[in-house]
């Protein structure tokens, strides 16, 4: 009887305990989040004004394309940014954040339950002194065994009821944090296809310019020929042969320049790519150009870049994420309600332990309310809502700051590519000046020093313009992404690579936290977490 008794006690302190806690939801504490307000742009560098040159080929009808690269149709270029896609270690090590911000909510949400559980078993042997106490008086007239032993078990549970919202908050805050580094997984997508491919075209770029190099010596080799045959015949002086020889010998100085460069280039995409260096020769020595911008180049509305920029994102999720730390620091000011209790049986011989006699229990609902606090509590309430206010600032900053390296890259774009018309007029004006020149100095009608200067401005203006066609390509991945593209709201691939996660999971016990399956849509498309208030009855399962 006295056992049932018990075992209904408990079942009933228990309902009690859950039905507090689930209308405690009603008493949630601190601000619900709401997105900052941003600053406001209506277009870029009048980018709608079509009727200018210097804007043509530019639309803010068309959303930019998430793959951009495939835009500049260069196959090497697609094979390397899958590459880094799969091998860039800066992104695997922002995949391992995400997996340990999963973590960190599994440990918050464990807070929703008894905080402490404790199962335990014990046996007590004890001899008592005959000589102390009515011991002594009995043990004159009757003999005593002075001797016990107890036989235990028993289990122990602490549960700090979450009134106030104080781990509804916390939850909010993990979860906000775990979004908070998605988004910055993405942001290290954006930057990474966008070092690949600037890394790419460098590389293209200086292949170009020792292309030219080496043309323009062969072409100046002619011209010392020529001058020596013209000296040793008699037609011109030796200070023709000097000059010629001087303009070969310093365009020859160029290449050893160039073939360092280009090394190091290879070696900046390579660690890009995780690779060692000298892995990816073979890809990028392959004969190509530099990539062609297409025709036209999709950049949207301003207002579109708070959806598609990564790293706004993260700051809008920290900013929220701050903001339930509030709440966390406000329910300190209110009475904490606790039930610890204790169920377990005891007997002094092991075959009567788990008899219904042997039954014990303990029940002890308690308050405790740190009422003195002199002003500290308050002040640490004080303290996370200036660091809120910090952030939401940060926000609007972040904000600016995309805009206005999306207008710096689409503004140098625009002007690279007027740029590359004029040097490309140049170019061909010089090529033809220095054949004439050539021609002239060759039937004896002008002298050396126009065939030096035709070929030395022919020289600079090809160089020229092969880096400005890179230039136009470099801002236009700039503008890419400044525009924040290279992701997907609904990012399919896996954060971590699968032989990372077998190692992870050959070593440790991760549950379904390694599993990319169990990534919950709100994950995926970077949704804002929902604020407790609005669902203040769902418990979120644990994570075991």
């Amino acid at each position: 009887m006295a056992a049932s008794g018990l075992r209904n006690a408990v079942r009933r302190l228990t309902v009690a305990a859950l039905a507090a806690s689930l209308m405690g939801g009603c008493a949630l504490v601190g601000p619900d989040f709401t997105r900052p307000n941003a600053p406001a742009k209506s277009h870029w560098v009048r980018a709608a004004v079509a009727a200018h040159d210097q804007y043509a080929g530019v639309s803010e009808q068309r959303e930019p394309s998430v793959e951009w690269w495939r835009r500049l149709n260069d196959p090497v270029l697609n094979q390397l940014v899958s590459m880094a896609y799969q091998q860039n270690l800066t992104l695997q090590i922002a995949g391992l954040r995400i997996i340990e911000a999963r973590a960190q909510l599994g440990i918050v949400i464990g807070d929703q339950y008894p905080q402490t559980q404790k199962v335990g078993a014990g046996y007590k042997h004890e001899s008592v002194s005959k000589n102390i106490g009515i011991l002594k008086d009995i043990d004159k007239f009757i003999a005593i065994d002075p001797t016990f032993q107890t036989w235990s078990t028993g289990f122990d549970a602490g549960w700090e009821l979450d009134i106030w919202g104080q781990v509804r908050r916390g939850i909010e805050a993990a979860t906000a944090n775990l979004v908070a580094q998605i988004a910055d997984y993405d942001d290290v997508l954006v930057t990474v296809t966008g070092d690949v491919a600037t890394a790419y075209v460098t590389i293209r770029e200086i292949q170009e310019e020792l292309a030219l190099a080496r043309r323009n010596v062969n072409a100046q080799t002619d011209s010392l020929r020529i001058t020596e045959l013209r000296f040793k015949n008699g037609v011109t002086t030796e200070l023709d042969v000097d000059e010629a020889t001087a303009l070969l010998n310093n365009t020859k100085a160029q290449i050893p320049a160039l073939e360092s460069d280009l090394g190091k280039a290879k070696n900046a995409l390579a660690v890009l790519l995780g690779v060692p260096p000298g892995q990816i020769d073979g890809m990028v020595d392959r004969p190509g150009a530099i990539p062609r911008p297409p025709a036209e180049v999709g950049i949207g509305i301003p207002a579109d870049l708070l959806r598609r920029r990564p790293d706004i994102r993260a700051a809008e999720m920290r900013a929220a994420a701050q903001s339930a730390q509030i709440g966390v620091a406000k329910a300190d000011l209110y009475p904490q309600f606790g039930i610890t209790g204790q169920i377990g049986f005891k007997a002094t011989d092991l075959s009567d332990l788990f008899t219904g006699k042997s039954l014990t229990g303990l029940i002890n609902p308690g308050i405790t309310w740190n009422f003195l606090n002199y002003g500290r509590i308050r002040n640490n309430v004080r303290v996370q809502d200036a660091r809120y206010q910090a952030l939401i600032v940060n926000y609007q900053q972040t904000v600016l700051k995309a805009y206005g390296e999306v207008e710096n890259a689409l503004t140098a774009f625009l002007k690279a590519k007027q740029q590359a018309l004029y040097l490309s007029r140049a170019v061909e004006a010089s090529r033809k000046a220095s054949r004439v020149a050539t021609q002239q100095y060759k039937d004896g009608t002008a002298d050396y020093t126009r065939v030096l200067n035709t070929q030395t401005t022919l020289l600079r203006s090809e160089q020229r313009l092969a880096a400005v066609r890179a230039d136009v390509v470099v801002n236009l991945i700039a503008v890419y992404k400044g525009l924040g593209g290279g992701w997907q709201p609904a990012n399919q691939r896996p954060f971590v690579k699968q032989a990372t996660r077998d190692q992870m999971a050959a070593r440790t016990n991760w549950g379904r936290i390694l599993d990319e399956d169990a990534i919950t849509p709100d994950e995926r498309a970077l949704q804002p977490p929902p604020s407790p208030r609005s669902n203040p009855r769902r418990f979120q399962p644990a994570d075991w």
